[in-house]
């Protein structure tokens, strides 16, 4: 029997899904995040605000070092200290947003390594694949370790669960 989780935050009342995987496993073949979701939030990602009213629906130690600001965007908490975020109206506009998780790729994410297996998988999948043109102008244009080249680049890259520090 599946394990359903129900929603009710400040963008989703009442919505339910089920898990039919485990946490952290069975994910497709084509899909290798290097950072976890809760690795991500520790780091600093989307200026700490993404994900402050949405801890019922994750695991508590998701929360225990991460950097969020309940108030405010604050580029200052993302891992390199710059904004590498577009405004929620952008992302819809450009019909990157699924209605099941209105908040974008990282709430598909989180829900995907949670277990959940959904409908929108593949093409969440393949825009995670395509962020890596944006490694390969970081990989091109700094030396390995030089965080301060690219930042923006970085941060972004980070974003969608590459590991940019080691790049």
């Amino acid at each position: 029997m599946k394990k359903t989780v129900t929603v009710n935050d400040k963008m989703q009342k009442n919505y339910v899904y089920a898990l039919s995987e485990k946490p952290g496993k069975n994910f497709d073949q084509d899909f290798k995040p290097e950072l976890t979701p809760k690795e991500m939030l520790e780091l600093g990602v989307f200026g700490g605000k993404y994900m402050t009213d949405c801890r019922e629906e994750f695991p508590r130690g998701w929360f225990r070092k991460a950097k969020l600001c309940s108030e405010k965007h604050d580029p200052e908490l993302n891992f390199f200290g710059v904004n590498a975020s577009q405004p929620l109206s952008v992302w819809r506009q450009k019909g990157w947003i699924h209605p099941d998780d209105p908040r974008g790729w990282f709430q598909w994410y989180c829900r995907y390594f949670m277990g959940r297996r959904h409908e929108d998988d593949k093409r969440q999948i393949r825009r995670w694949k395509a962020m890596k043109r944006h490694i390969v102008q970081i990989e091109n244009n700094c030396f390995p370790g030089e965080w301060d080249c690219r930042k923006r680049q970085r941060q972004a890259v980070l974003h969608w669960a590459y590991d940019s520090r080691k790049m």
